[in-house]
């Protein structure tokens, strides 16, 4: 098969690979028709080579149709529509039983002491070649895969994946009061539906900032309040401050993560760490690395007093430096982590119609071949061509 793999620092191929087969009595193969290339799929491209191996396959978004299912598989047959969650879970041990699957203890990562493997991302996460390809190994058969119906395109479906049920749980984490307020830092894909999720939800007045024109203009365009960050940079809280009574909003969503601006040192660290043999790149990055956390300090600056900073960008270094005296002094609860796929699907389902409250049939910005993979992978990483969301189709 044809698949999209890992090959250096800022180098990605589509090459011909063997195809997966079925290793277990309760794994399907699925072929997958879309598949999408997520912000987080940026950090191996510039960061986390050391946790890569040349030829790995990425993607952890896709959906497609099962081509075979194993002999202990009774809940789906061939032919079946099926997304698949980027967290690979059981769905019943202790940890998925709680809601929380990207702590399945079935796939934990013990030997590096990290959470539930996810598809195609990095040996920090169990190194379980990705859907960015013409083909994907599912575990779990019968519980994993989300069976959806036939008809529409997979624009509708595909973004269950990762897409809505991590904007989903970054505005339940953030608590956001009925008709109150929200800042939602980045607006790139998540950031972008966290603040339709949240206006869907009862949020009275939804702020987005970002510094990159396209994404800007794009929520504006949906009818959110915005913030261009190189315009109103120093002057951001006061900005927010005066559209909330002096206060700062109810909450504010991080979903920025380690590729905020600014920090030059942290940038420079990070460049420097991805360049370093592996073997002395992991340890520095596991006990000494820093991330640049400008999004997570505005955003503990911005959120009101008693108020609520929601993190779902991705944060990777261990040595970061928070303000614990501030957010001691606010008072702020903060909440975070991978998203639970299989605990918000039920919450979305029904939206995923052709009333399309959340607009997600017109979400993505582009569509193109898996053939051309490597250059919508340099395209988002320079973020040219107003590109915020990209499909792939093998």
């Amino acid at each position: 098969m044809r698949a999209l793999t890992w090959q250096g620092r800022r180098d990605v191929r589509v090459e011909t690979v063997p195809d997966p087969w079925i290793e277990k009595p309760d794994d399907i193969i699925v072929r997958i028709t879309s598949t999408g290339i997520c912000g987080s799929d940026l950090h191996l491209y510039e960061l986390f080579g050391p946790y890569l191996d040349p030829g790995d396959i990425l993607g952890h978004e896709p959906m497609g149709i099962v081509q075979e299912v194993g002999p202990q598989v009774h809940a789906l047959s061939p032919g079946d529509r099926v997304v698949i969650p980027f967290n690979v879970s059981c769905r019943d041990c202790f940890m998925c039983d709680q809601g929380l699957h990207s702590q399945c203890e079935t796939t934990q990562v013990k030997e590096r002491g990290y959470g539930a493997a996810l598809f195609g991302y990095t040996k920090l996460y169990g190194q379980v070649p990705g859907g960015q390809a013409e083909f994907l190994r599912v575990p779990f058969g019968n519980k994993l895969p989300i069976k959806v119906p036939e008809g529409p395109p997979d624009d509708r479906y595909v973004y269950l994946s990762d897409v809505l049920p991590t904007a989903w749980q970054a505005v339940e984490y953030a608590a956001v009061p009925q008709g109150g307020s929200v800042a939602v830092l980045g607006l790139g894909p998540i950031g972008d539906m966290s603040a339709r999720i949240a206006r869907h939800r009862g949020a009275g007045l939804v702020i987005g900032v970002d510094l990159v024109d396209e994404r800007l203009e794009r929520a504006a365009a949906n009818g959110f309040t915005c913030f261009d960050l190189r315009r109103h940079g120093r002057d951001l809280t006061e900005t927010v401050r005066d559209l909330t009574d002096g206060r700062g909003p109810d909450a504010v969503i991080d979903a920025v993560g380690m590729e905020s601006h600014g920090a030059p040192f942290a940038k420079a660290a990070q460049w420097v760490t991805g360049h370093l043999p592996d073997a002395v790149a992991q340890p520095l990055m596991e006990h000494a690395g820093v991330d640049r956390l400008g999004a997570l300090h505005s955003g503990i600056d911005l959120v009101r007093r008693g108020g609520t900073l929601s993190v779902s960008g991705v944060y990777g270094g261990t040595a970061s430096p928070m303000p614990l005296l501030t957010m001691f002094d606010k008072q702020i609860q903060v909440r975070m982590g991978q998203a639970n796929v299989w605990r918000w699907v039920e919450d979305i389902l029904p939206l995923l119609t052709d009333e399309d409250p959340l607009g997600v049939d017109g979400f993505k910005t582009h569509a193109v071949p898996l053939e051309d993979g490597p250059k919508a992978y340099a395209m988002f990483q320079a973020k040219e061509d107003g590109m915020i969301k990209t499909l792939l189709e093998p």
